[in-house]
């Protein structure tokens, strides 16, 4: 378990039971997957998707910190964060957020907070992040937390009936707080 990560804006906390449904409304929403590299899942599948993130919290040996994203007032769920190992003290970066949250500056701050938790309490050395080339959005959020841009990783993920390229953006611990 982790105790509850607070940023300026957010909370972020492990997966509950009964946040399948607000979880379909980010997974199960086009707008939000069209960038993601799933497809848009069923209420079926958010839910199982939820249970398996809980699932995997108590394991002997924790592979990731999949979290909630919340506003700080407030325990609904509005948008999950990612941090996967995958490697030597190091860790993939990945976010989704509710349409409707969108432009609230939620994402920032709870990137901002899990990348804080990741380079202090985790110790990790180096976090990347694989965006698509379309998602403005997302590359400005790594950008403004001091991600560098080290290329394209060409067909990287098969989405939507199509192989699509991700933009590859890193940070390491250095060189956070970015300033």
């Amino acid at each position: 378990m982790v105790d509850e990560l607070r940023g300026k804006i957010t909370k972020l906390r492990d997966f509950k039971s009964s946040d399948g449904a607000a979880a379909f409304k980010i997974v199960g929403d086009d707008r939000v997957t069209s960038f993601l590299s799933f497809d848009s899942r069923s209420p079926g599948m958010a839910q199982k998707m939820v249970d398996d993130a809980i699932a995997r919290i108590d394991g002997a040996l924790r592979t990731e910190y999949y979290l909630a994203i919340t506003r700080i007032d407030d325990d609904e769920l509005i948008g999950t964060c990612r941090i996967a190992f995958s490697g030597v003290k190091a860790a993939k970066l990945g976010y989704a957020m509710a349409a409707e949250q969108w432009g609230n500056g939620y994402t920032t701050d709870a990137v901002q907070t899990i990348l804080t938790f990741a380079f202090g309490t985790l110790d990790l050395h180096r976090i990347t992040a694989a965006i698509g080339p379309d998602n403005h959005a997302s590359q400005a959020v790594v950008k403004k937390l001091g991600f560098t841009r080290e290329g394209v990783l060409r067909d990287h993920v098969f989405t939507n009936g199509a192989w699509r390229d991700s933009v590859l953006f890193s940070v390491l611990n250095r060189e956070w707080p970015a300033t």
